[in-house]
């Protein structure tokens, strides 16, 4: 893995280790978590490769307008940290490794086209932390999700205490988080943290089919979308409105917007170009 100092001549994805990376079509990137003999769990390289990843993407998307993010193997999406790995260490080994972690979810939570998650299997710990980052969740029906640290002496320190009430209400947060108890993909759903459910089979493809989806449409009106639900969200709610209308404001002048209109109006599919 090359180091992270980014020139534009030095974008493109190169390989890793303990992730996959495949462009499925000319606008969709797939992302997969690649230790499945270990549940897809973090360890140090996995953190840092995700990291260079999504730094690469939010200097340049490459092309893409929409990332799938999923993992091999079918019985966890990624069981969150590695505690072999953490096993013994010491204090400010186990605070720099999770730096590491840190850094990778914030520059996650920064890529500026939508990543989707497809968990094709349990999502525990750092895992449904992951999951919560990503913009939405497609989920096997029979996953089951979890934020485990208080059973081991920790807390969600990637997110978890923030994200998962935004996702299924304080309350339900809180029992969440201070029981460590796993629930099923049926309540995730229910709570409105996954968006779908789906046949372990078709997770990805149906994940898939979806950012195929997304990346026909105008591909700066997504990006100004994602920034505006994003940033609007912690706003109180005039300035959001204002907010939202600047976003709106510069997608006018685009060839995109006009070619969406004209599109319409000759009743044909309009061609995006992202300009």
């Amino acid at each position: 893995m090359t180091d992270l100092v980014f020139t534009p001549a030095q974008a493109s994805i190169p390989s890793y280790q303990t992730i996959l990376t495949e462009k499925v079509s000319p606008f969709v990137l797939k992302v997969s978590l690649n230790r499945p003999e270990v549940s897809n769990a973090f360890n140090t390289l996995m953190g840092q490769e995700l990291e260079d990843l999504w730094n690469r993407l939010i200097l340049d998307t490459q092309g893409f307008r929409a990332i799938v993010l999923t993992a091999t193997g079918e019985k966890a999406f990624c069981g969150g940290g590695d505690l072999k790995e953490r096993n013994g260490m010491t204090r400010e080994q186990w605070r720099r490794q999770h730096e590491v972690f840190e850094r990778q979810y914030w520059a996650l939570l920064e890529v500026p086209i939508p990543v989707i998650a497809a968990v094709t299997g349990h999502a525990y710990a750092g895992g449904l932390e992951m999951a919560l980052t990503c913009d939405f969740i497609y989920a096997n029906k029979h996953a089951r999700f979890a934020l485990t640290e208080v059973t081991i002496g920790i807390m969600p320190g990637a997110g978890g205490t923030q994200l998962l009430p935004r996702a299924v209400g304080e309350r339900r947060a809180k029992e969440i988080i201070m029981t460590g108890k796993p629930f099923s993909a049926q309540k995730a759903y229910d709570w409105g943290l996954v968006n779908e459910l789906f046949e372990p089979g078709d997770v990805l493809s149906e994940a898939l089919k979806t950012a195929e989806t997304i990346a026909a449409n105008a591909p700066l009106s997504v990006k100004q979308v994602k920034k505006s639900v994003r940033y609007g969200g912690q706003m109180e709610l005039k300035t959001a409105f204002r907010f939202e209308v600047e976003a709106y404001n510069h997608l006018v002048d685009t060839q995109d917007r006009m070619e969406g209109v004209k599109a319409f109006n000759e009743k044909r599919k309009p061609h995006f170009l992202g300009q």
